[in-house]
């Protein structure tokens, strides 16, 4: 992305602000009421695990995280509730759309429509890219300065479902805070007015919020992605792309451990 490709207006042509008091006090509720049982809530509860992990003897980097871990002895009761969790995550997602839905905000006005399937596609690779390798190296720098723990991106053992599953999940994930954290949030900002770079930050600092039980390290590469995510689906207006990108990062990451762990050393 050109570094002109950051300078944008202060807000995009054809936003409708709301200007009625009695519909920003709604809209207000209804952002706190979305966030506090979706990502808000997964913010305050890794707030609450990184500060578990500082009082614990040790350095973070000798602590370790699961990010897809077992639930139930039993393996169909896992497989049901590992599904249930990718339920979860797909209705988060559709709560944020259907909710600039009814307030006059398509679909297709965020970028959710299939108009340009192959962009979105080759955009999606390509933020994946941005992303993913410098991403990897900030994580194993992070750690080794003890400025975050060890994420281990599973601990599901070795079913015929498990590979599904990790795609499913990181689909869900994708599709969760994309929708949420860009799409959704993004959009309510610019109607209340807020500037572009304003929305960006804030954007930001809540996805690397809800990233903080991984460690310092963790947030701050989030807040980072998030910029740059967020900037791109500004400058373009294409959600699935960023759904795409971050889909394949975490198929990557989920799929990827599963498969090279024990081969290779300095994965733990």
């Amino acid at each position: 992305m050109a570094l002109r490709d950051w300078v944008l207006p202060e807000r995009p042509a054809g936003i409708v602000t709301i200007d009625e008091a009695e519909q920003r006090r709604a809209a207000t509720w209804e952002l706190l009421i979305v966030f506090s049982i979706t990502l808000g809530l997964s913010a305050l509860r890794s707030l609450l695990s990184l500060l578990d992990s500082l009082l614990k003897p040790g350095p973070l980097n000798r602590q370790s995280v699961a990010l897809n871990v077992p639930q139930a002895a039993a393996h169909l009761i896992d497989l049901l509730l590992q599904l249930a969790n990718v339920l979860q995550l797909a209705a988060w997602g559709a709560l944020g759309v259907y909710l600039l839905w009814r307030t006059g905000t398509r679909a297709r006005e965020i970028g959710l429509d299939r108009r340009h399937p192959a962009g979105d596609l080759a955009k999606g690779v390509g933020l994946a890219a941005l992303i993913g390798i410098p991403g990897l190296g900030f994580y194993l720098l992070a750690r080794a300065l003890g400025l975050n723990l060890t994420v281990l991106p599973s601990t599901l053992t070795d079913t015929w479902w498990r590979a599904p599953v990790l795609v499913l999940a990181a689909i869900g994930n994708a599709w969760a805070e994309e929708a949420l954290v860009v799409g959704y949030l993004i959009t309510r900002l610019r109607q209340f007015g807020w500037r572009e770079n304003r929305s960006l930050l804030a954007s930001a600092v809540l996805r690397g919020s809800y990233h903080l039980y991984q460690g310092f390290g963790g947030f701050l590469g989030n807040v980072v992605m998030g910029l740059v995510f967020g900037r791109a689906w500004q400058r373009t207006n294409r959600l699935w792309a960023l759904v795409v990108a971050h889909a394949l990062l975490d198929v990557v990451a989920f799929v990827g451990y599963t498969v090279l762990h024990g081969h290779v050393r300095w994965l733990p």
